[in-house]
């Protein structure tokens, strides 16, 4: 396994698949980034040269990834609350944010709304909150 970026990426994997590993990449940014690092599409990790690994670990570093994009993400939700707006109050009653409908199908935006909810308001008083056997840890303290 390789350890890029507190990333573990599986050596066998083709490399395009294994960088959807990241969390904020998906296969298109992953294959517009192999494309601009000139790596065959069928290539696996393990093959990939050291210099190509440093390049791979340049361009990753210039994007916001991981923790940093899960902290953007929240910090814009907490915004839209603060200022009150559509997409803030939606967030808020944890209904369907862009549009979709209501009257039948947002079982699954009212489930996640309301543990981004609780997770919001563990963060802020500090406490960790467990759900379905997974941590979800608020601040450091």
């Amino acid at each position: 396994m390789l350890h890029l970026l507190g990333v573990n990426l599986p050596d066998q994997k083709v490399v395009h698949i294994a960088l959807t590993y990241f969390y904020g990449i998906g296969r298109k940014t992953a294959e517009r980034i192999c494309h601009q690092l000139s790596i065959h599409r069928q290539a696996k990790l393990h093959e990939l040269s050291e210099s190509q690994l440093n390049r791979l670990s340049q361009l990753l570093t210039g994007m916001t990834l991981e923790s940093d994009l899960r902290r953007e993400i929240r910090q814009n939700v907490v915004r839209y609350r603060q200022i009150g707006c559509y997409r803030g109050r939606r967030h808020q009653q944890g209904l369907p944010v862009r549009g979709q409908r209501t009257q039948n199908n947002c079982k699954t935006a009212k489930r996640l709304n309301a543990i981004a909810e609780l997770i919001l308001a563990a963060s802020t008083i500090g406490i960790d909150m467990a759900f379905g056997g997974r941590l979800l840890k608020g601040p450091a303290r």
